[in-house]
């Protein structure tokens, strides 16, 4: 079956001028940031048609002429034409908001070649626009809507929150949406023992809400959500009256099994390490989430325990975390202090630059386009690893996309 972008003209592929809102001379035109590059990416890459849906008010009235409107529309199109970019079909309304027309968006009078049509798709549809329309027009077709706007704020009066998928203003967040997906997991585990719920954002920004029931335990699994870049819900009860272990152990299965889950087909993904120097200690970790599950554990503890944590659950723990999670993890961790040690093996991961947006660079930079070099010069950061590495957006400390949509090979494992 097909699938389909729906996607809005005027604040979305080009600027919406911000006194008339009407895009009637060539002065006035200015591409929205980012936009050839990522519905390149998006047409060539991707499998979806293209469709334009844009409301013109008035237009060919006396308010709005067709000598206006057309040669600056011309040349969006021809624009986006030359840099590879073609829409399968346009669809403009013509009419005012007070005539209430059944074309004009979000009516769907324009799209009914798409309603009920069992060569469509329209559930893994998307309409791509700036404006509370846009996004009731996904509800009214069916679809799932790309807000582009800084938050769901203008939703909340229509009740659209659950129709939009993602807001932003980023078009390369956009790309990278369309081509990894939404990965998001829930995972709950029950047994005597212990009732576990687990949800992962692997696309969030570290906001973590974790209960266990141990304190340090809390701390090592707030480092993971904080440095991998994703929103970490844990709710753990456990047998805390008997001892730790069941809370410890069936935590780390049921997170790697959620972690499993939201990284669906691994699309984009590419193996991983980083070294961490924390005062002290020492600590390099690297995975590969290829399927074959295996630890290597490199790391003593002179101290039975750290908070109320028992030592000897650490490896435990990431015994159970690689198993469920089916990746190769790799642990060496040195130093005097013990709560270093463990801290670092949780939060083994580059924060993200200052200044740089989530989601991929568009393009890679001189750092990035060495990284493929076994070892890095001198003046890079102290990342020391066979293949890639990333400065980016982690979705577990050491799990990261590839440098977005736009890299001409990927690796999905």
């Amino acid at each position: 079956m097909k699938k389909v972008l729906f996607i809005d003209r005027d604040g979305t592929l080009v600027i919406e001028p911000p006194i008339d809102y009407q895009l009637d001379a060539f002065e006035k035109l200015e591409f929205y940031p980012k936009v050839f590059r990522n519905l390149y990416f998006i047409r060539h890459k991707l499998d979806f048609e293209f469709v334009m849906v844009t409301n013109q008010d008035g237009l060919g009235t006396p308010s709005f002429p067709e000598t206006d409107f057309w040669p600056v529309h011309n040349l969006i199109m021809k624009s986006l034409e030359n840099e590879g970019i073609t829409f399968d079909r346009v669809l403009i309304d013509r009419s005012f908001p007070e005539d209430n027309a059944p074309t004009r968006k979000p009516r769907t009078g324009m799209l009914t070649d798409y309603l009920n049509n069992p060569e469509y798709d329209l559930s893994a549809s998307f309409v791509i626009g700036d404006r509370a329309t846009d996004v009731e027009l996904a509800r009214n077709l069916g679809c799932k809507a790309i807000l582009l706007q800084d938050n769901k704020d203008l939703l909340k009066e229509k009740d659209l929150e659950d129709v939009c998928v993602l807001a932003t203003r980023d078009w390369d967040r956009v790309a990278e949406f369309l081509f990894a997906g939404e990965r998001i997991a829930e995972e709950r585990r029950t047994t005597r023992e212990t009732d576990i719920y687990i949800r992962v954002n692997l696309d969030g920004n570290g906001t973590c809400d974790i209960h266990t029931g141990l304190g340090f335990f809390d701390h090592m699994l707030e480092q993971i959500g904080k440095h991998g870049g994703m929103d970490l819900t844990i709710h753990t009860k456990g047998d805390l009256e008997v001892d730790e272990h069941h809370t410890i152990e069936d935590t780390a299965i049921c997170l790697g099994s959620c972690l499993r889950k939201a990284l669906g087909d691994k699309r984009g993904i590419e193996r991983y390490g980083f070294c961490l120097p924390m005062d002290d200690c020492l600590c390099q970790v690297a995975l590969d989430f290829g399927g074959r599950a295996w630890l290597v554990w490199d790391a003593e503890f002179k101290r039975e325990r750290i908070g109320d944590m028992p030592t000897e659950m650490f490896l435990h723990f990431f015994k159970s975390f690689s198993d469920a999670a089916a990746m190769n993890l790799n642990i060496q961790a040195s130093g005097t202090n013990e709560h270093h040690k463990i801290e670092a093996s949780s939060s083994s991961g580059p924060k993200h630059p200052d200044g740089c947006p989530k989601g991929y660079p568009p393009l890679r930079n001189s750092f990035q386009q060495r990284l493929h070099l076994t070892q890095p010069p001198t003046e890079m950061p102290v990342t020391h690893v066979k293949g890639p590495v990333r400065n980016r957006h982690f979705c577990f400390p050491f799990i990261t996309r590839k440098t977005s949509a736009f890299r001409k090979s990927r690796r999905a494992f």
